[in-house]
C-alpha cells in the first residue's frame, strides 16, 4: 500500500508550534473560542469520560468544567514544549497514535488535523484509540480560512513578478471532512462550522498572529522566501479590500459504534415522502 502524498513538513511544522509556545497566550484567540465551543459540547453530552486525550489543547485543558465530566486527561501535542507543566502529557503525532486500541473515551484534537498529510488514516487512528461508544471531536481550519490574505498575496505577485506562489496553505472543504469522518469509520458523524471575521487596522498584525498561533505556511513544496515589496503590496492590497480576515472553525464529532446507538432508517422506510415533506413546508 503506498503511503500518502507528504503535502505538509511535519518537521517543520513542529518546529513553529514549539518557537510559538510562548506566544500562543497572546495570539491564540481562535484556540481558545474553539476550546470553549468544545467544553460547551461535552457539557450537553451528559457523559463521563474516564480518560479523555486532548491534541494541541495544551494548557486550554484548564477551562474543563466540572460538567464536562472528564475524569483522566492526557495532554498531547506534536511540540513537547506546548504541553502544560503538570498532568499526564505526551508528545506524539496525531498521525503515529501511541494509545493502545480501544483505550480512550474521548479524544479532542484542537486546531492540529488541518496540517495531517493523511486525514482519514489520522481520523480512524483515533477512532482505534476509543472504547466502543467513544466521543472524537475536532476543530479543524476549513476552506475559506485566510481567504483574503492568498487573494492579496496571488494579486501582488502577480503585479510585480508576473507569478503567483502557494503563500498561504490550502484547507479542507467542509464535505470532505465530512466524507474522512465517515471513510473513518465513525459513527454518527457530524460536521458543523463556525465563521470567524477579524478586522485588522494593520495588516502586519495579522502576519504575527499567525507566526504566534505557530500557523505559518508549513507546505512541503513552499516556495522560496518572499520579497519585501510584495509583502508590502500584498499588505495594502489587504488593507484595500477592507482589512478582514475571515477564519472558517470546522467541527467534526463523531462516535465509535456500539449496538446501542441509533441506527439511520433503511432507504424507503420514511414514513413520509420527499414530496410531501415538501409540499407540507410550503
Amino acid at each position: 500500500m503506498s503511503s500518502p502524498p507528504q503535502i505538509f513538513d511535519k518537521t517543520l511544522y513542529a518546529r513553529r508550534r514549539a518557537r510559538a509556545a510562548k506566544t500562543v497566550g497572546d495570539a491564540g484567540f481562535l484556540h481558545r473560542r474553539a476550546m470553549e465551543d468544545i467544553v460547551e459540547r461535552l457539557e450537553i453530552v451528559k457523559r463521563r469520560f474516564d480518560l479523555a486525550a486532548f491534541d494541541g489543547a495544551g494548557d486550554l485543558t484548564s477551562m474543563l468544567t466540572p460538567a464536562c465530566d472528564v475524569e483522566d486527561v492526557i495532554s498531547m501535542d506534536l511540540a513537547p514544549a506546548r504541553l502544560p507543566q503538570t498532568g499526564l502529557r505526551l508528545a506524539a503525532d496525531a498521525e503515529a497514535l501511541p494509545f493502545a486500541p480501544h483505550s480512550l473515551n474521548l479524544f479532542v484534537s484542537l486546531l492540529t488535523l488541518h496540517t495531517a498529510n493523511d486525514l482519514v488514516g489520522a481520523l480512524a487512528q483515533a477512532r482505534m484509540a476509543l472504547k466502543p461508544d467513544g466521543l472524537f471531536i475536532a476543530a479543524v481550519f476549513g476552506e475559506e480560512t485566510l481567504g483574503a490574505l492568498r487573494r492579496a498575496f496571488y494579486a501582488a505577485e502577480a503585479e510585480i513578478t508576473g507569478g503567483v506562489s502557494a503563500r498561504v496553505a490550502p484547507f479542507a472543504a467542509i464535505q470532505d471532512c465530512g466524507q474522512a469522518l465517515a471513510r473513518a469509520g465513525f459513527a454518527l458523524p457530524v460536521v458543523d462550522v463556525d465563521k470567524v471575521a477579524v478586522s485588522y487596522d494593520d495588516p502586519l498584525k495579522l502576519l504575527r498572529d499567525l507566526r504566534g498561533m505557530g500557523e505559518t505556511n508549513t507546505l512541503m513544496n513552499r516556495p522560496g522566501p518572499l520579497r519585501r515589496d510584495v509583502l508590502m503590496r500584498a499588505m495594502a492590497l489587504f488593507a484595500e479590500a477592507g482589512g478582514t480576515e475571515k477564519f472558517e472553525i470546522v467541527y467534526l464529532t463523531g462516535w465509535t459504534p456500539h449496538e446501542s446507538q441509533q441506527k439511520p432508517l433503511k432507504p424507503g422506510s420514511a414514513k413520509m415522502s420527499l414530496k410531501d415533506a415538501i409540499k407540507g413546508a410550503s
